[in-house]
């Protein structure tokens, strides 16, 4: 009788332990799993994010080659600059014609930065200024990229602050438009530069934790950090690096 009943108890002992060993193996697999879509989602993200800039720099080549028809256009650019990326927000989950959005958003930002480059090539030393701001550019999103991925503290909290600091920089910057203050360019250059360094901590952490929707989401967004990034130091590079 004794023995009966250890030989159950070992049996459903056994049987625990490899009830806890599959369900295990489960959870190990659904977390490799979700490691490797992570992973594959990380590497298209910044796949895209590399076109799109190649794409703007082939929209700035050409928009350099026709500015005066860009500067006649400038603003209707703008506007359809701003309509394509609308667009690419309600499309980003649709394969193909996302890309298509993208790529022309992309591509029209580079022409719309031709005035800028234009007025920053006149400068004595221009083509400097802009190798300068392609530089620091490069070398701030590489660092902060990396200070992103390795530090402890966590930026995507940020998100409710960084809008509404970004709101501000965009009124000032259409009220500085009428009141054409260099003062006033410099202070929004330089928060300028400030504000999207702290976007590309913010949208790194959020994509290496997959927080993104889509790639495509996620690549417009560490675009549209590094852009205004370079805009910003191009500005504070310009006026500093202009005699008057």
């Amino acid at each position: 009788m004794y023995s009966n009943e250890k030989f159950l108890r070992r049996g459903s002992m056994e049987l625990y332990d490899r009830k806890a060993t599959l369900q295990e193996r489960i959870e190990q697999k659904a977390e490799s799993v979700e490691r490797y879509e992570l992973a594959t989602f990380i590497k298209r993200t910044y796949q895209l994010f590399a076109a799109s800039i190649l794409a703007a720099a082939a929209g700035a080549y050409i928009g350099m080659q026709m500015a005066p028809a860009i500067a006649t256009w400038y603003w209707g650019l703008v506007i359809l600059e701003f309509v394509l990326l609308i667009s690419l927000y309600f499309t980003k989950s649709k394969p193909g014609l996302n890309l298509i959005l993208l790529f022309g958003f992309t591509f029209m930002t580079g022409l719309t930065l031709t005035p800028l480059l234009s007025a920053i090539l006149a400068l004595p030393a221009g083509a400097s200024i802009i190798t300068n701001a392609f530089l620091l550019t490069g070398v701030a999103f590489g660092g902060l990229s990396l200070f992103a991925i390795n530090t402890k503290r966590d930026f995507t909290t940020m998100g409710k602050f960084l809008l509404i600091a970004l709101i501000v920089m965009i009124v000032a910057g259409l009220i500085n438009i009428f009141l054409g203050s260099p003062l006033l360019q410099t202070i929004l250059a330089a928060a300028g530069a400030l504000l999207f360094s702290v976007f590309i901590l913010y949208d790194t952490q959020n994509i290496i934790r997959g927080n993104f929707e889509t790639p495509t989401e996620a690549a417009i967004a560490l675009y549209l950090d590094v852009l205004n990034l370079f805009i910003s130091l191009l500005q504070l590079l310009g006026i500093f690096g202009n005699e008057e």
